[in-house]
């Protein structure tokens, strides 16, 4: 199949794209410098010079507290940008795949959000997220919607090395614990989002980490996972936290439409951090020189 991968210098696209290529997928990725999304004629030139069979959109405005303070900047990457991609993939005859957010939910359910929960998103990055979703679903019929939550993994900056360099610089952490999620690491989802194009099941997914925890729980984790001497991690309110946009408190995905397809869950929060703490110790990756 070929592929085409928006956002393939972030995150989760250094972490896709050779799970594509050894696949046998002829997959290759584009990046803000190569097209700028946000403009529906360099989108469709884009396209129109490769056509893939398929486009992986994870380019994203996803910095939440600055979303808040530049909300036509998200609107216009993260929901003009969708819909621009969109267009353009009916123009080629291409599927798409559109990785969405955990916070296109309000967090006031006490249960897991299912796939078709109604989304009520309370700040601007899941508001802009929720609007791509409506046009990859107005636009395609050949879509993918995957939601996911609490990203972490090599090639960009995470929770996970955010919690390891602090804890090297300070003995006290303080972490919010009032917004529960699921933790996943970017090796994982790639995996499995290269499974499940596979199938041509298209529809909306949850694919998280197995398991949940909050925020201080999971600092507590990596903490006790890369033991530091005399830190030592502390809850704290969102209130207390004093971030501009709001998280809701409960963002818990259940991955129900995975398990129907059928493919197999993620593994559990705790053994994926384990397993990417285990990355980063064969990279030789150190934390406790605050330049490095």
């Amino acid at each position: 199949m070929r592929i085409l991968v928006t956002g393939a210098k972030g995150m989760l696209g250094t972490a896709l794209l050779p799970v594509l290529t050894r696949r046998d997928h002829t997959a290759w990725g584009i990046d803000v410098a190569d097209c700028d999304i946000r403009y529906a004629g360099a989108v469709s030139a884009c396209l129109r010079s490769r056509p893939p069979d398929l486009l992986i959109h994870l380019a994203a405005f996803t910095n939440v507290d600055a979303c808040e303070a530049n909300p036509q900047i998200a609107e216009e990457t993260n929901a003009l940008g969708t819909r621009n991609l969109a267009a353009a993939c009916a123009e080629v005859d291409a599927a798409m795949l559109y990785v969405s957010t955990d916070y296109v939910f309000d967090g006031t359910q006490e249960g897991p959000y299912r796939e078709d929960d109604s989304p009520r998103p309370i700040n601007v990055y899941g508001k802009s997220k929720c609007l791509g979703e409506q046009h990859v679903r107005a636009i395609l019929k050949r879509s993918y919607i995957v939601r996911s939550s609490w990203l972490y993994g090599a090639g960009g900056k995470n929770f996970v090395t955010t919690i390891l360099r602090t804890a090297h610089q300070q003995k006290i952490l303080r972490v919010v614990n009032d917004q529960r999620g699921c933790p996943t690491y970017t090796r994982h989802l790639s995996a499995k989002i290269a499974e499940l194009i596979q199938t041509e099941s298209y529809g909306t997914y949850h694919i998280t980490g197995s398991g949940s925890c909050s925020w201080f729980e999971f600092a507590q984790s990596i903490v006790e996972q890369w033991p530091v001497a005399r830190v030592q991690v502390l809850p704290i309110t969102s209130a207390e936290s004093g971030r501009a946009a709001r998280r809701p408190a409960n963002s818990v995905l259940e991955n129900r439409a995975l398990g129907q397809v059928p493919l197999e869950l993620l593994p559990h929060w705790k053994a994926a951090l384990a397993e990417y703490l285990g990355e980063i110790r064969q990279s030789g990756l150190r934390f406790d020189n605050p330049s490095a």
